[in-house]
């Protein structure tokens, strides 16, 4: 499972003209599903993006995750992230999980979240989303679980 996580001040997410879900300062994270993946590289994505350290301690280091600050975690699946771009100019897609096991597993990882984090919002799995963010340093990670 991938996360692409950005630091952001704020993001959201539109659909169809519709804001369906929005953050202030936090994590706006950018979810790939690999085949292969399950709950367990869920759970363990989500522990790494509330754990990690990301923010600016007072001297200026990134020491404090965003349970510290109490940042928002807004969650949006990105299908194309798993995308196999080693050859050709057209990306290829078999390095990808299916569309039904992406949306379950994309539906597992924001359960959990909102189940034990809070502000968090997410994405729609399968939709022409409109995703706007203001990118905090630019701070931009790549984490594979």
């Amino acid at each position: 499972m991938i996360g692409l996580l950005q630091r952001v001040s704020t993001a959201h997410v539109d659909i169809a003209g519709h804001r369906v879900a929005q953050i202030d300062r936090g994590l706006l994270v950018l979810v790939g599903v690999e085949p292969g993946d399950s709950e367990r590289q869920a759970d363990r994505l989500l522990e790494r993006l509330l754990g990690y350290r990301v923010f600016p301690d007072a001297e200026g280091r990134m020491n404090l995750n965003l349970r510290d600050i109490g940042g928002g975690l807004l969650l949006v699946p990105q299908f194309t992230l798993a995308a196999d771009t080693q050859k050709g100019t057209r990306p290829g897609f078999s390095t990808a999980a299916p569309a039904e096991i992406g949306a379950q597993l994309f539906d597992y990882l924001c359960r959990q979240a909102a189940s034990g984090y809070a502000p968090v919002g997410f994405g729609q799995f399968g939709a022409d989303m409109q995703v706007s963010l203001i990118n905090d340093g630019p701070v931009t990670f790549w984490l594979q679980v």
